[in-house]
């Protein structure tokens, strides 16, 4: 969609605001098929323009999942006004200060913004299931054993195959391990609650030091230790083995016990190989080839993460080779 069009839909939209003095300006952002903008309106404000692509599901609800998020006092981007029929969206202005733009601080600072990260997705795990129930309908498909073995078979054809071209037989060997249909198994048992799904540090900005979470699109039915493994084993950010229990610790009120603690290493491995297939197909496929240059990390979590799991020791191995 053209500037000049955006403009015009935007004074459409906000007649309040002065036409001369209302500005589009693009914003890169990601690997995302949705186009971001921000529009100045004055000196003093400005808005966020989200242009979504109609054709996927998952786009649609943002605006459905933002109310519910502010109706149970989650703090996410409010939303100003929705376009259905054009596929565009005005909302709130946080900025661009994230979780990521801190990674290069002291600790005990980027402490108290990890903290506040957590208690607000939280508050959506702790959300109780007659509430969850009405957000249903406007959710993509729960997590469930094909999910999780998608994510593996992501990894395998995005990451090994296409990224390190790993041998197609090896890379069936690794994937037909008995450990891995387990693990999917195992999590899909397990009773869900409402997950952001990408909960990682460029997904949650920092305004006057509390947390707001964004790119909520593809909030569904999960565990929580998904939500946790994506922000403790973020491959944009090095958070050491102290600093991950310390975050542990604050969200679980305590010391997690071991059921709590495997289920977090299964989702850990989950979230790094969906992570790494991303990657593969952002920078191969799509052609931002930026998100290559977190293989690396991404891979080094993972090879520790698995190292913990019994029976995936050939994974193991294999990973070990890579460069």
């Amino acid at each position: 969609m053209r500037t000049e069009t955006l403009l015009r839909q935007t004074r459409r939209h906000f007649p309040r605001f002065n036409v001369d003095e209302i500005k589009i300006a693009p914003i890169e952002k990601g690997g995302s098929d949705r186009k971001f903008y921000r529009v100045r309106c004055s000196s003093e404000q400005s808005l966020i323009l989200v242009k979504y692509n109609l054709e996927r599901e998952e786009n649609r609800h943002y605006v459905e999942i933002a109310q519910f998020l502010e109706a149970h006092e989650i703090r996410a981007p409010r939303i100003y006004y929705h376009d259905a029929d054009e596929g565009l969206v005005w909302l709130e202005d946080l900025g661009e200060n994230d979780l990521f733009t801190h990674r290069a601080e002291p600790w005990l600072v980027r402490r108290a913004f990890y903290e506040s990260a957590l208690d607000e997705v939280r508050k959506l795990h702790r959300l109780p299931e007659d509430v969850c129930i009405e957000m249903h309908r406007h959710l993509p498909a729960e997590f469930n054993a094909a999910l999780y073995l998608w994510e593996q078979n992501y990894f395998f054809e995005n990451c090994l195959g296409r990224h390190f071209g790993v041998d197609k037989g090896k890379i069936d060997n690794v994937a037909a391990l008995p450990a891995l249909q387990e693990i999917a198994e195992n999590l899909a048992k397990r009773s869900r609650v409402l997950v952001h799904r990408d909960f990682q540090s460029q997904n949650i900005l920092v305004r006057h030091s509390q947390a707001y979470l964004i790119d909520f699109q593809g909030m569904r039915p999960g565990l929580a230790q998904y939500d946790l493994a994506s922000v403790l084993y973020d491959p944009y950010v090095d958070l050491t083995v102290a600093e991950r229990d310390e975050l542990l610790e604050h969200y679980c009120d305590g010391k997690p016990d071991d059921d709590f603690s495997v289920t977090l290493r299964f989702c850990a491995m989950q979230r790094l190989m969906q992570a790494l297939g991303a990657y593969g197909f952002l920078g191969l496929v799509k052609g931002h080839q930026h998100f290559l240059q977190h293989i690396p990390k991404a891979v080094s979590s993972l090879r520790e993460v698995v190292a913990k799991i019994d029976g995936l020791e050939l994974a193991e191995n294999l990973l070990a080779r890579l460069n």
